[in-house]
């Protein structure tokens, strides 16, 4: 909790130069008008069936935190066989490899870790360049996809789809590795996460855009707003930055659908909320699916409204430029 906490009460930089908060602004104002229009060409709704599969996906997510035979069971009642699954030493993360021959797909579910605070804490923010994937990624969740992809490489059969899943930082893994398959060549079917943090930034974000990713959080959930946003980054376009569709879940039936900036803007909404008890219990998968589970009749989705204001980052003193 105190890791949240400090991540997230820092104050904001006040005393940037004039110039430097007018260069940010600017070039910030047309991140968010090309997202925009490609928002705009891009909007989904989705059905109770699509939240029936995320469901399923989030059973999954949930029994690769149990025992080898809840996890067996858990994947035999959809129809895949496990063909492997290990523990991935001094991550604290496990994945499991599955396989249906009939539909010819595999599934690779990637686990989190119960110590979310220590992982974070002890991995840097920082970006570092990756030679399978050819983009910078997290460095500490990196490495974690490394020894995944080593494991799972000569087991997987290139004539199938693969499809990855994962939980926190397991989601952040799940991420990874489909990029990293997909630049070898693999047919990379879905990802789909849960509570996911950041894993690159906006070039490696625009490299993969191709690729069919469901980011699920809850409105509380603090860990997909990690590493946090600094304006700063934003001179060097090294801002780390969220892929794909993001689903964020309310406790009803109701689900807004962010994108791009409009899904980097949730963070600020925590600027003036510090972070307790309640946003660590958001990230649980028995919250997660809890959370589905509302809107498997009649989903409804709404605008999501957030509080963001560029006095947050800068403060509304008045500032002159020398």
């Amino acid at each position: 909790m105190k890791l949240f906490i400090h991540l997230f009460s820092k104050a904001p930089p006040k005393n940037l130069p004039f110039k430097k908060i007018v260069s940010v602004t600017l070039l910030f104002s047309c991140i968010v008008f090309a997202q925009h229009s490609f928002a705009q060409a891009n909007q989904q709704h989705f059905t109770p069936k699509d939240f029936s599969h995320w469901l399923n996906a989030a059973y999954i997510a949930e029994a690769i935190y149990q025992s080898p035979v809840d996890i067996t069971d858990a994947f035999d009642n959809k129809g895949y066989k496990v063909i492997l699954q290990q523990q991935i030493e001094g991550y604290s993360v496990g994945f499991v490899l599955a396989t249906n021959h009939d539909s010819k797909q595999h599934i690779l579910a990637v686990r989190g870790t119960s110590n979310v605070e220590n992982i974070i804490v002890n991995a840097a923010f920082v970006l570092v360049p990756d030679k399978l994937s050819g983009i910078d990624i997290h460095q500490g969740f990196l490495l974690s996809a490394r020894d995944i992809y080593q494991q799972v490489q000569g087991k997987i059969n290139p004539q199938y789809k693969i499809n990855t899943i994962g939980h926190s930082l397991g989601g952040a893994a799940a991420l990874i590795l489909a990029m990293m398959l997909d630049a070898q060549g693999y047919d990379v079917g879905e990802v789909v996460t849960f509570g996911q943090p950041k894993v690159t930034n906006i070039s490696g974000s625009r490299k993969f855009r191709h690729l069919d990713i469901k980011r699920l959080v809850t409105a509380k959930d603090i860990v997909p707003l990690v590493p946090p946003v600094d304006p700063i980054d934003l001179m060097k376009l090294s801002i780390f930055w969220h892929q794909g569709t993001e689903i964020v879940l309310f406790e009803n039936n109701q689900y807004s659908v962010l994108t791009g900036v409009d899904s980097m803007m949730r963070a600020t909404d925590f600027l003036n909320d510090i972070p307790g008890a309640q946003h660590l219990q958001h990230h649980f998968m028995t919250t997660y699916i809890r959370h589905l589970q509302a809107k498997l009749k009649i989903p409804v989705e709404v605008e999501y409204k957030s509080d963001f204001k560029f006095s947050d980052w800068f403060g509304s003193s008045s500032i002159t430029s020398k």
